[in-house]
This record gives C-alpha cells, sequence and structure tokens, in this order.
C-alpha cells in the first residue's frame, strides 16, 4: 500500500479501536449499528486531515455531483436510527436541509467572503451551540454525535465546494504545532489561575492523574472538542473576517464571539465567568493559530487547556 494512503488508514482503524474500547470501559454503547454510524462520521473527518479534499476536488466536477455527495452523511444516521428503532423523520430531514442549505449556499458564493459565508457560520454554528439535533442519536454521554456531521459539512463547503486559503485542518504533526502550542498554553496558564481564582471560576482539586489517563484525555479533547472549535473560530471565522478587518480587530471580535459561545455551558443561566476566561483563551488560540496558518498549533493549545481544567481545576 502506498505510505501515503497506509498512514491515514491504519491511523484510522487504530481510532476506532481505541473509541470502541473506551465506549466499552465506560458503559457505552458498543453495537455494531452505533460503531458504524460514528465510523461513517469520522472517516471523511479522518480524510480531510490528511489531503482527501483534493481528491475530491479533482472528481467532483459538476454542481449536482457537489450537491448529491454530502448527503452521504445523513447515511450515518439511518445506519444507527433503523436498526434501534429511533429513526425519526424530523431529525432525518432537518439534517438532510442543514447539508442542502450549507452546499448551496457556498456554490453561489463567489470571491472574498461574504453574507453568504457568514450565514453557513451562522447556521452550523446555531445547528451546534443550540443542540438542535442531539437526540438523532439518544444516547447518554454522546448526544453530541451530530458535532462531527456538521464538521464534516463544513469541512466538505469550505475545502471542497468553496475552497477558503489557509485554513490549516491537517493531522499530519509538525514540530512547530507542538512548539507553538505549548508555548500559548505556558503564556495563557498564569493569567487564567490569576483570573480564574479571582472569579472563583476556578478551583483546586487535588487529585492525581496517571500520565496514561491525561493523555487519554487530551487525545479525546484533541480530536471531539478542540480540533471542531478551532475549525469554526480560527480556521474558517477568524480567517474570513481578518481578509475584512486586519488581523488584530479580528482576533479581538473573534476571542469574544468565542466566549459569548460558551453562556450556557455547565450553567442554566448566562455564565459570565465562563465567556470571560473562554474569551481571554480565544486570543492565545487565536494566536497559535495565526503563528503558522495551522489549526493543530491552536488546537494542542485549547486541548491541554481544557484537560487540565478538567482534571485539576474545575
Amino acid at each position: 500500500m502506498n505510505r501515503s494512503i497506509a498512514v491515514p488508514v491504519v491511523g484510522f482503524i487504530t481510532l476506532l479501536a481505541c473509541l470502541w474500547f473506551v465506549a466499552k470501559h465506560f458503559g457505552v454503547t458498543t453495537q455494531p449499528a452505533f460503531i458504524a454510524s460514528v465510523a461513517l462520521l469520522l472517516a471523511p473527518y479522518w480524510a480531510f486531515g490528511f489531503g482527501f479534499d483534493n481528491w475530491l476536488r479533482n472528481h467532483l466536477h459538476s454542481a449536482v455531483a457537489q450537491l448529491l455527495a454530502p448527503l452521504l452523511l445523513i447515511v450515518a444516521y439511518v445506519v444507527f436510527a433503523l436498526p434501534n428503532g429511533v429513526f425519526r423523520w424530523s431529525m432525518c430531514l432537518g439534517m438532510t436541509a442543514v447539508v442542502m442549505a450549507v452546499t448551496l449556499l457556498l456554490q453561489s458564493a463567489k470571491g472574498k467572503p461574504g453574507w453568504r459565508d457568514w450565514l453557513v457560520l451562522a447556521i452550523l454554528g446555531i445547528s451546534v451551540d443550540f443542540h438542535f439535533f442531539d437526540q438523532a442519536w439518544p444516547v447518554a454521554g454522546l448526544t453530541a454525535i451530530p458535532k462531527l456531521l456538521f464538521v464534516d459539512v463544513g469541512l466538505y463547503g469550505y475545502l471542497v465546494v468553496r475552497p477558503i486559503s489557509r485554513i490549516g485542518f491537517d493531522f499530519r504533526l509538525k514540530r512547530s504545532d507542538m512548539a507553538i502550542g505549548l508555548r500559548e498554553f505556558l503564556w495563557f496558564a498564569p493569567i487564567a489561575i490569576l483570573l480564574g481564582f479571582a472569579l472563583r471560576f476556578l478551583h483546586l482539586h487535588r487529585t492525581l492523574s496517571s500520565p496514561a489517563e491525561f493523555a487519554a484525555g487530551w487525545l479525546f479533547t484533541l480530536l471531539f472538542v478542540a480540533m471542531p472549535e478551532e475549525l469554526f473560530f480560527r480556521g474558517l471565522m477568524l480567517n474570513m473576517l481578518e481578509r475584512h478587518l486586519g488581523t488584530n480587530r479580528a482576533l479581538a471580535i473573534v476571542s469574544l464571539l468565542f466566549g459569548l459561545a460558551h453562556f450556557n455551558k455547565r450553567a442554566a443561566y448566562f455564565n459570565w465567568r465562563y465567556v470571560i476566561l473562554a474569551a481571554v483563551a480565544g486570543v492565545f488560540y487565536g494566536r497559535a493559530w495565526l503563528a503558522k496558518r495551522r489549526l493543530l498549533a491552536s488546537s494542542i493549545t485549547h486541548a491541554t487547556v481544557d484537560t487540565v481544567w478538567a482534571i485539576w481545576l474545575r
């Protein structure tokens, strides 16, 4: 097998095996329909990180082919829902509408980012942040699976249908990704600790964490929390807004929006403490992305912050 194909394939199989063991360990369902459904959503996400978009652009020549291709993502829902008797037309048609709307809007978008692009980001962001489709996969603890579908839609839209330069979505790790990501974490850490304790948002937990536990939590956060959020806020939003407002103003606005996106996290009210800390963190995540225009760098900062917080400071 060609090495350029073997590496992502072996990596994907390893990823699925790890997810299966994690699901089994935490008592989450490992039934074949569920695993197959998750694999169908993970496959494009993983493949885009190894240049799959180049192959798609070379083979999807017509507008009709471009429009129909992302509808295959809905198969992931059908594969899970039908065998389990939880199929709902409202969920199926709603997700199909999002996929079609995003693709059609981006097919008609030309030139510099404009209103169609901002509408696409609004559709994707609202669909995820307001949890409209969480019950499509009604599995305890895993109701955020639809986020993967919308990440795939966003990647397809902005890597294939309407390619935007310098997004930086790439799973091929570089030494600079780790260096920049950890550098920005170290810059942010003392600010976060001082501000977090002053706002009574952080609480120290005297607990031990094994290297394996930390690594597992960090990797899961990197792939399923940090990278999707960094794609949306830095790779797309900051990337496009910078072209209109310049780097510093765009960074400030996107960091504020990133903070506001956390207003309803871990609270039934407007969580202003979380908003403030997330907005400040957004500045450092943005700095990490801007350094080399690579999402892995900002995702490493993001995942390290979240993992340290979850284990010792939440």
